[in-house]
């Protein structure tokens, strides 16, 4: 084990916050709070109490909540040149937060200092100066950030180090070299990082990257390897254009690959990433490092054995190290010790030998063919398998359905009506259902019919609805495959149905997603 500790800084409610499409409510603010310090992260930078009434009512409110590891930051800029740090609104505004923190950014790019501040360069190093060393006559850890460093130090490379060196006089706790314009590659970072550590020996470095290359966790990373001691991200690596560098890669990274301590409950990380993605109202992708819902998932048989028999032949870590889960995927390249493993989740009895293997293999195969797509749909792969094993018996039957649609729409009315007629044991129930559009109405006129006999059913609600075109040289003709993703208070299920007829592909999914209900109430 490396023991070097690298500081964990989070910067979700304030670099995040300036994604597009992310606006967090105070208590959204309040939650990440919670959330980042229930996983272990040094620094959480909650916002810029001078910029806006919510930040000032979330750093009111956020005081009540007692943090059990995190230290809470408050951010701005330096005081402007011409007014003292203690008569500046933002660095007034920064006091009045009451963190333990601050976090203060200030030029170190020439251009910046001449071009948008528009004072000159020992003007711009006055008021870091100053304003550091007010900071911390307060008795505050000061923060100071770099901004634009990698682009400074290309174009001046003297003045851009000159800027650290007056923050570290100044008293700084520490200096964060920022790659605000997430242009850098990761060889120009760790180069430049490591003159800088060669600079400042003894001092405390860290390293703030974006992702607009795409590189922003490897240039953490390699900033970490030169030698700085605390990397700052956000926690999903939402923020500014094309995101800030994400903590929940790169602490696994530095703690799984490189053996650096670092704070954060990795057994927490995949629930953390999903809790915060979801206030975020964003989605965490499939196929993410570490925390995706792909990241530990196989489909091919060879994979799949090899794993089952030794587990790293296919996989680098365990996934319940971060709090993820292995999954198989059922397709037409499944093997047979793909599918044992998924069935014998329901259906213990069967035997990789068993002639009802081969059989459900072969039906799984000619699905897909078909166009199935049961890796995306376990609940409907369930009942099939159950279907083909006898072990389930249906519990209704689907006597006829008619829709209708009309136009024009009535003003004010719904488009579209449909018939069902279903029978439970012998009895028959008929209702028509008017809808907004042909499945809409069949969705309801189904569930209506049924609750007569399943209650249980009016507590289910569809979520997601997906249909894709699986030929498209057939225009309208084409077959076309839905999704539908069903939930109760407990369990979320997907089901999938495909014909060249949207409306019986989405009766088949419908189907599918009550029958497994009622199934799930039997156990």
């Amino acid at each position: 084990m490396n023991k070097v500790k690298i500081d964990i800084f989070d910067s979700t409610l304030r670099d995040g916050a300036q994604g597009e499409g992310i606006s967090f409510s105070v208590n959204d603010k309040l939650n990440i709070v919670k959330a980042l310090d229930a996983f272990g992260v040094d620094y959480i930078e909650a916002g810029n109490p001078g910029s806006n009434p919510k930040d000032v009512d979330f750093f009111q409110r956020v005081a009540s909540i007692k943090l059990r590891h995190a230290k809470l930051c408050a951010f701005g800029s330096t005081c402007r040149y011409g007014t003292p740090p203690a008569e500046d609104a933002n660095i007034i505004s920064l006091l009045s937060a009451n963190t333990p923190v601050t976090v203060i950014f200030g030029k170190s790019w020439d251009l910046h200092v001449h071009e948008i501040l528009r004072i000159t360069l020992e003007q711009n190093l006055y008021i870091v100066k100053e304003t550091v060393s007010y900071l911390k006559s307060k008795g505050k850890e000061v923060i100071f950030d770099a901004e634009h460093f990698f682009d400074g130090y290309k174009a001046n490379s003297d003045y851009a180090m000159e800027v650290l060196k007056v923050a570290f006089e100044g008293g700084a706790d520490s200096v964060v070299l920022c790659d605000t314009n997430g242009g850098c590659l990761p060889d120009e970072v760790y180069e430049m990082t490591c003159r800088v550590i060669e600079t400042f020996p003894g001092k405390k470095i860290g390293i703030h990257c974006h992702n607009d290359t795409g590189c922003a966790v490897a240039n953490s990373i390699l900033a970490v390897r030169a030698g700085v001691r605390q990397v700052q991200g956000t926690f999903i690596g939402i923020g500014e254009r094309c995101g800030n560098a994400d903590l929940s890669v790169i602490v696994p990274n530095l703690r799984l690959k490189l053996g650096y301590e670092c704070s954060g409950r990795l057994d927490m990380l995949s629930t953390v990433s999903r809790q915060l993605a979801e206030i975020s109202n964003t989605q965490i992708d499939p196929c993410k490092p570490y925390t995706g819902h792909s990241a530990f998932a196989h489909k091919g048989g060879m994979h799949i054995d090899g794993v089952l028999k030794v587990s790293k032949s296919f996989e680098h870590i365990d996934p319940a190290a971060v709090g993820n889960k292995r999954k198989f995927l059922m397709s037409e390249v499944s093997g047979r010790s793909t599918v044992i493993t998924k069935i014998q989740s329901f259906a213990p009895g069967l035997t990789k030998n068993s002639p009802k293997t081969a059989e459900i293999l072969d039906r799984l195969k000619t699905l897909e063919h078909e166009g199935y797509h049961f890796e995306a749909a376990d609940a409907s792969f369930e009942l099939l398998v159950k279907r083909i094993l006898g072990i389930y018996k249906p519990h209704f039957k689907l006597v006829l359905y008619k829709t209708m649609g009309d136009f024009p729409v009535p003003e004010g009315g719904m488009p579209a009506s449909a018939t069902i007629k279903i029978e439970v044991d012998g009895k028959e129930e008929v209702t028509a259902v008017m809808g907004n559009g042909p499945v809409n109405a069949l969705d309801l006129a189904l569930r209506k019919a049924l609750t007569v006999f399943y209650p249980e059913i009016a507590e289910i609600s569809l979520r997601d609805y997906k249909v894709r075109v699986l030929e498209q040289n057939s225009t309208t003709a084409a077959r076309v495959r839905v999704l539908i993703e069903t939930a109760d208070e407990k369990n979320v299920w997907t089901t999938i149905g495909v014909s060249n007829d949207i409306i019986e592909a989405s009766l088949i999914a419908l189907i599918d997603s009550i029958e497994y209900k009622l199934a799930l109430n039997e156990k």
